[in-house]
């Protein structure tokens, strides 16, 4: 074995070993309360976007993993809520938010339930409405009605 080669293994071991205990050491210290309630808060305003009906917190899907580490990622950076609010709505568009906010692209989310809401209620009601205007369903009294039926069902 050449020394170039050797130092070089001992460099890269080195390198190993300290990066080892560089991660002990990061594991070993308690976690930050405040940043893991801000995280909570945040991932709970946001949308999985492979569920589409749970919150980023709620979702085991491995895009929210990944979302949430990335979430994690720029809060450690210095980040504000809403500059990742931002960055996600930027690559992500408004659906990554829970509660995306009511513009001209979003207004079908918001108002078609109310809408359909609306349109259901006005054909109860035109139901209704013709139901108490129309006659009895025959003129026949009862007793001529089940002769009738007696009538069809002996086939004469």
């Amino acid at each position: 074995m050449t020394a170039g080669l050797a130092h070089a293994l001992c460099a890269a071991a080195l390198a190993a070993a300290s990066s080892l205990a560089t991660a002990a050491t990061l594991a070993a210290l308690p976690p930050d309360e405040a940043l893991d309630a801000r995280l909570r808060k945040l991932e709970t305003q946001l949308r999985c976007l492979v569920c589409q009906n749970q919150t980023l917190a709620d979702s085991n899907a491995d895009l929210a993993a990944d979302l949430r580490k990335e979430v994690r990622e720029l809060a450690v950076s210095g980040k504000s809520d809403e500059e990742i609010r931002a960055y996600l709505v930027a690559r992500y568009g408004d659906f990554v938010l829970y509660d995306p906010p009511l513009k001209a692209v979003t207004s079908l989310l918001w108002l078609g339930p109310f809408a359909l809401l609306a349109g259901g209620g006005a054909i109860w009601w035109v139901v209704l409405r013709r139901r108490a205007r129309a006659p009895a369903a025959s003129a026949e009294s009862e007793p001529e009605a089940v002769a009738r039926a007696r009538a069809l069902l002996d086939g004469e």
